[in-house]
């Protein structure tokens, strides 16, 4: 029998609409964008489409798109590219403690440059309080940097009220909405954020392509010295052929996104219903009530995460314990630390499990049997 995905928080299977878009460019359109010669124009009239299918999917304008190689460059780009350019105006950063670790470690790294960083709290539901926001702005802080949709627990944060808060603070706003976009509207106007980073591969696109949206009028220092692509915001020669297939991705999961998110919610609850109905032990992490529903995280008490991901491995089933960057560690997560405490059982015996286009409502209802016959095989053995 096939292996049943259920980790498309880690990554998406490109579609096959969006390698059939790619296909030509890459045999034909092999022009650099910046050169003015008819292949270059080529590439540039390409490129300058996809600019405007980002911009309208994020409701920005064209100039605000910055292309880059993924979340993680849109990440460090956004952060250590505000903070060197407003470091005049203070050493203050404010970010979460759950955050994935393309902010976590760039908040570290600062920490090591001298910055002075504040982590906020979560509490069990996996949220961050907009008081505890508040209490720790300050004068000099010059950056908060807080994920929209949390890549472990599917946990919306507050982001809207958040950007309130800081609309007449001189802090600039930025969002990691890498788990968000594709799932939840984003719409960079009614968010308030002046920075929000996506990519490709989240969305049944292809990998190595991302976005930073850049609200007009942020400074940002470049983090990569070369050409003026980009505005002079991101240095290199862009990567036509797949800027065109996330451009079609963006195209295809605005189209369907209203009734995908209706077949995914229904994938959840079919799921967390076979596991109830075949008598596993299992609590769900988070405030369900606040949270996408395309990832759902698991305890199951009385096992551990090495073993769990062992055996679901073995019997066929593709999940993960957190953040695919950290995939290989039997670390406890530090998001459910975060939520739960160091110590709490929570943070070793949990499964992320997330949804998408690899799925059936047949092989939802298989996985969830085999993931149940695995849990209850461990725990009496534990």
């Amino acid at each position: 029998m096939k292996p049943i995905y259920f980790d498309h928080a880690a990554t998406t299977p490109v579609r096959s609409e969006v390698i059939q878009a790619m296909v030509p460019v890459l045999e034909e359109v092999y022009g650099n964008p910046s050169s003015v010669h008819y292949y270059g124009r080529k590439a540039r009239q390409l490129l300058d489409q996809a600019r405007a299918t980002l911009a309208g999917g994020l409701h920005a304008n064209e100039k605000e798109i910055v292309f880059t190689s993924g979340g993680t460059e849109s990440d460090n780009l956004a952060i250590f590219g505000s903070v060197e350019a407003r470091k005049h105006l203070g050493n203050h950063i404010i970010t979460t403690t759950v955050e994935h670790h393309a902010v976590l470690h760039a908040a570290e790294e600062l920490e090591k440059e001298g910055y002075d960083v504040t982590y906020l709290p979560v509490d069990e539901s996996g949220r961050v309080s907009i008081q505890d926001l508040e209490q720790a702005l300050r004068d000099d802080t010059i950056l908060v940097t807080m994920m929209y949709v949390n890549n472990e627990t599917g946990i919306i944060q507050p982001i809207q009220e958040a950007a309130q808060l800081l609309a007449n603070h001189q802090a600039l706003f930025h969002t990691d909405a890498v788990q968000a976009f594709g799932t939840l509207e984003v719409d960079v106007t009614a968010l308030g954020v002046d920075l929000l980073t996506i990519t490709s591969h989240k969305i049944n696109g292809p990998k190595g392509v991302g976005v930073l949206y850049s609200k007009e009028g942020t400074m940002l220092a470049s983090r990569q010295h070369g050409g003026e692509q980009e505005r002079k915001r991101r240095a290199g020669t862009e990567n036509t052929a797949d800027i065109h297939g996330f451009a079609k991705a963006v195209e295809l999961v605005r189209q369907e996104q209203e009734s995908q998110s209706a077949l995914y919610k229904q994938y959840r609850e079919q799921f967390i219903q076979t596991l109830a109905e075949q008598g596993v032990n299992y609590e769900l992490n988070g405030d369900r009530e606040h949270a996408v529903d395309t990832i759902v995280n698991i305890s199951f008490p009385g096992t551990n995460v090495e073993q769990l991901l062992t055996n679901f491995d073995l019997d066929g089933i593709a999940a993960s314990s957190g953040s695919a960057c950290t995939a290989g560690s039997v670390e406890p997560s530090h998001v459910l630390t975060a939520m739960y405490g160091a110590g709490n059982d929570r943070t070793t015996n949990s499964i992320r499990f997330s949804f998408g286009l690899a799925n059936t409502e047949e092989n939802v209802v298989q996985g969830a049997e085999k993931v149940a016959k695995v849990v209850k095989r461990l725990s009496k053995t534990s």
